[in-house]
């Protein structure tokens, strides 16, 4: 579609029943409000990944922005989304640089450099599968990540997070303790956006109990200009850091099937044939952050809980949002006050952030009802979350493999060499029966009780 949107009805007012698709708009003053709207869902995820990392949060959300107008023009339009800070990319990155937002010390120049390659290389190999995508279709990874493979490596990467999560609380439990409840009250005792913008609400509250409690060091910020361009980094590459960071392109592939498949049921309009233009999209704005000093990008499900609120799916809402935010990126004194944000914080809503990616993965367990009384799911998943969650680490020479690479091959070779052995063997699934505790759900009601009598 051309860069103009027909104006829906009147452009005041949503009939019951309708929605804006993406190839229209509200009038101009409410699609900016519906941008505005966007760029504050997307907040607090995308300045918490560089946060974490050590990255310039000014320079990275300077990517999302490009990033987000590039998906539009890629996808020409058709598929409403914003290119946020990727936390797949959180667990390599730390590996490499050793950064830890507690400690108060800068991230290591080289260091972040060579995590950019690594993070370039991700997006090279997912631009790559978008463009096989786009000429081959879906169907090979629906063969090659069946939803009990997906759910687990979604899931494995916000669990094997978990330990810096905890590193990051230990240093103000207090404030970490009052962040996380900030966070769960305001998701469910407020309805609409600012229950969808609980993360970014309960991690203003815990910064004035930061504030408070003396946790908070202002000096920095007196000394950063008001406007300026974002810091960018030249990205430097060791092959031997590769097998930290390819393996997580199985997850923004889930991530922007998930998304394809998640606008198409709102909107009622099929939009597979998309998918591969989103995934070459979401490869090239991560080549581009990586080469410039930005976190990687991938399509948010924040802005999705936006327009469900809204039913406003309309991209020129993304386009403004992405203007707003390239708008913040040549603030430096706004992205240095962003940098306050101290350990306690972080970790309180990282302790968030990390077990909804935990808990994403079983979510499409359930969602495509993944049968765990069939050994083969059961082991698929098994022996993933475990590698991962214990962070299993292989070395092959020059060639480092930690827990989410391991976990996530595991998943992928587990589950088709047993589907094949199966099939070779003969064998079947097993009945489910009272020793099988992950399926004891599936047996009939009682069986359980009447067993033990």
């Amino acid at each position: 579609m051309a860069l103009g949107w027909k104006l829906h009805g009147n452009g005041r007012t949503i009939k019951p029943g309708e929605v804006v698709p993406p190839e229209e708009r509200l009038s101009w003053p409410r699609t900016v409000g519906i941008g505005a709207q966007h760029v504050v869902a997307m907040f607090g995820a995308t300045f918490l990944v560089p946060i974490l990392t050590g990255f310039n949060p000014s320079t990275t959300l300077f990517f999302t922005g490009v990033g987000t107008i590039l998906f539009f023009l890629i996808t020409n339009g058709k598929l409403p989304s914003y290119l946020g800070s990727s936390f797949a990319l959180i667990a390599p990155i730390a590996a490499v640089t050793g950064y830890s937002s507690k400690s108060g010390i800068a991230i290591d120049s080289h260091k972040m450099a060579l995590a950019q390659g690594g993070v370039i290389a991700t997006g090279l190999t997912l631009a790559v599968i978008g463009l096989v995508v786009h000429f081959a279709g879906t169907r090979w990874i629906d063969k090659l990540m069946p939803p009990v493979v997906t759910g687990a490596i979604v899931s494995l990467i916000g669990f094997n997070l978990a330990p810096s999560a905890w590193n990051n609380v230990k240093e103000a439990p207090v404030t970490a303790i009052s962040t996380i409840v900030a966070i769960l009250l305001f998701t469910v005792c407020f309805k609409g956006i600012v229950g969808r913008l609980s993360i970014l609400f309960g991690v203003l509250f815990g910064y004035v109990v930061a504030c408070v409690r003396g946790e908070v060091d202002f000096g920095s910020i007196s000394g950063a200009g008001w406007l300026g361009l974002p810091e960018f980094h030249a990205p430097a590459f060791d092959a031997a850091l590769l097998g930290l960071f390819v393996p997580v392109v199985l997850v923004l592939v889930a991530e922007n099937i998930g998304h394809v498949k998640s606008v198409s049921a709102m909107t009622g309009r099929n939009l597979d044939g998309v998918t591969g233009r989103a995934l070459f999209a979401d490869g090239v704005s991560t080549v581009l952050a990586g080469s410039g000093g930005g976190s990687g990008t991938t399509t948010y499900a924040e802005n999705i809980g936006v327009m469900a609120a809204t039913k406003v799916y309309s991209t020129a809402a993304y386009v403004v949002a992405s203007l707003f935010a390239l708008g913040l990126s040549f603030l430096p004194k706004f992205g240095v006050a962003v940098a306050t944000i101290p350990a306690g914080v972080l970790g309180g809503a990282a302790t968030v952030l990390y077990g909804m990616i935990g808990m994403l993965g079983v979510r499409i367990w359930v969602q495509n009802k993944v049968d765990f009384s069939d050994p083969v799911n059961l082991n698929t998943a098994a022996v993933a979350m475990v590698v991962a969650i214990a962070n299993y680490t292989w070395v092959a020479g020059d060639m480092v493999f930690e827990g989410i690479a391991l976990g996530s091959f595991a998943a992928i070779a587990i589950f088709h060499s047993m589907r094949l052995l199966a099939s070779v063997c003969g064998t079947r699934q097993e009945p489910a029966t009272p020793a099988s505790a992950p399926a004891g759900a599936e047996l009939e009601k009682g069986a359980l009780r009447s067993a033990r009598t």
